[in-house]
């Protein structure tokens, strides 16, 4: 039997037919369909509405595929001459996706994985025109990402945004995309659960779920409410096949909100509050200890000094049960409600201490760069050639979801490079390079410059220790 995986995606749009009929009801207000007439109702104005919103997404990369060295052995450029296999040749890098248009400007937003380690972008709307767009940011940690259309002053529909924290399940939806590049497509189906954790798309772990159906190609899609509304961006199904088997996954639109915002501000990445602790699941037995009806909350299990939970008054042992008055399920949904707050302010955050409960406030303020990163690349003969190493400040370990340590960590790897084929990964801690103890990125730069015939290089992973030696 084939295993389940989750395959990236997305969908767009949602449901459309009692539009004429709810206009003056409460935007809360639900209803079923009063009749079997009622069933036979059109989505159509709904469609019409948002779909001028919705747009393809073709981005690509050209690599340079290395030379053959024999290309340049003389032996064989005797008799085949210097020209021998011409230039180097190159391959073309392509991926699909979908997007919607949030601002009249010609902001865009999508996936990131749907743009990941492009450089060109190209915009198809849904009337055929063609448009080259710029990318304003990227967030990886949300897997969202903003682009812009170039050399138009054209304004053009959007889609506003709705309120996800008003879906309900069993509301209806449209999803609109461009499904394995068959063009543009509408789906209809239902909210069929919210607050969707452990789905591994991206940091943030609190996913819309709907049965519309929504297959590879729709990622960076709409999923809209009755309202035409943007409710979220699709971004993954789960799947045997690859294909929809009527589990989607959608970002919320009020994280959306907060990576759009970051760009129309020209910010180059979404700057987000710090908590500065520790949480964990709480247990069947932690929740009987403290009184709790069942297993729900995010246990505080370290504090960081000086960060705001610390100075807000959170203890180690606290169970964070609510932020804002919206309920907290597990570390997951509270890491998301967060992260959508905005800086300069403070959020109320209610524990259980003992038998208690108790209201606190936290302050919204940013991760310290201390000390600073002090990029640095690594080059040359060496196992390491191709990393970019940062010092381990509390912002660095916050953008890499890493523990609060101090130390270098590896912020990057080339692909392709001596690094990665080595097997080094993005977020490794560099501990020790022959003998040598590694406290800022320089420490690494002056050991890495001697030659040597053999490397033993210390990392930490994941809490654990790492030694592997190297052949110069």
């Amino acid at each position: 039997m084939a295993r389940s995986s989750l395959v990236a995606l997305a969908a767009c749009c949602v449901l459309a037919g009692f539009a004429r009929d709810m206009a003056s009801a409460q935007p809360t207000q639900r209803v079923v369909p009063p009749s079997r007439a009622a069933v036979q109702w059109s989505y159509a104005p709904i469609v019409q509405k948002v779909a001028p919103a919705v747009v393809n997404v073709y981005a690509s990369r050209t690599e340079k595929l290395a030379r053959n060295p024999l290309f340049d052995d003389p032996f064989f450029q005797q008799f085949f001459g210097r020209d021998f296999a011409g230039q180097a040749r190159e391959r073309v890098q392509k991926s699909l996706g979908s997007g919607v248009i949030v601002d009249p400007s010609g902001l865009i937003v999508t996936n990131q994985h749907v743009i990941e380690g492009m450089t060109q972008v190209k915009i198809a709307l849904s009337d055929k025109r063609e448009f080259e767009a710029d990318i304003l940011l990227r967030d990886p940690r949300s897997d969202l990402a903003v682009l812009r259309l170039k050399g138009t002053t054209e304004r053009f529909p959007v889609l506003p945004f709705g309120d996800s924290d008003n879906l309900q399940v069993g509301d209806l939806v449209l999803a609109l995309g461009d499904p394995f590049g068959v063009g543009q497509t509408v789906t209809q189906g239902i909210v069929s659960a919210l607050a969707r954790t452990r789905i591994d798309a991206s940091d943030y772990q609190f996913f819309i779920q709907t049965d519309a159906s929504i297959n590879p190609g729709n990622s960076g899609g709409a999923l809209v409410d009755l309202e035409g509304r943007l409710e979220g961006i699709n971004t993954a199904i789960y799947s045997r096949s690859g294909g929809s088997v009527g589990i989607g996954f959608a970002i919320p639109v009020n994280m959306v909100k907060v990576v759009v915002e970051s760009a129309k501000s020209g910010a180059k990445s979404v700057r987000r509050p710090w908590l500065g602790a520790k949480l964990q699941s709480v247990t069947p037995e932690i929740a009987e200890s403290l009184g709790l009806a069942r297993p729900t909350g995010a246990l505080v299990a370290s504090l960081t000094e000086g960060g705001p939970a610390a100075e807000g008054g959170i203890k180690r042992g606290d169970v964070i049960l609510s932020i804002d008055g919206h309920p907290v399920e597990d570390p997951d949904g509270f890491g998301f409600r967060f992260a959508t707050h905005s800086l300069g302010q403070s959020a109320s955050v209610m524990v259980r201490r003992g038998s208690a409960d108790v209201t606190l406030p936290i302050k919204l303020r940013t991760a310290p760069e201390t000390p600073p990163r002090e990029a640095s690349k690594i080059e040359g003969a060496n196992p390491l050639s191709g990393v970019t190493l940062e010092n381990l400040s509390p912002a660095v370990a916050e953008e890499l979801s890493l523990e609060p340590s101090s130390g270098v960590v590896i912020a990057d790897v080339d692909e392709g490079s001596t690094a990665g084929r080595a097997g080094f990964q993005k977020g490794d801690i560099l501990v020790e390079v022959n003998g040598t103890k590694i406290t800022a990125p320089r420490d690494a730069q002056r050991a890495l410059a001697d030659k040597a015939r053999l490397w033993k290089v210390v990392i930490s992973r994941n809490g654990q220790i790492l030694a592997t030696v190297f052949q110069g």
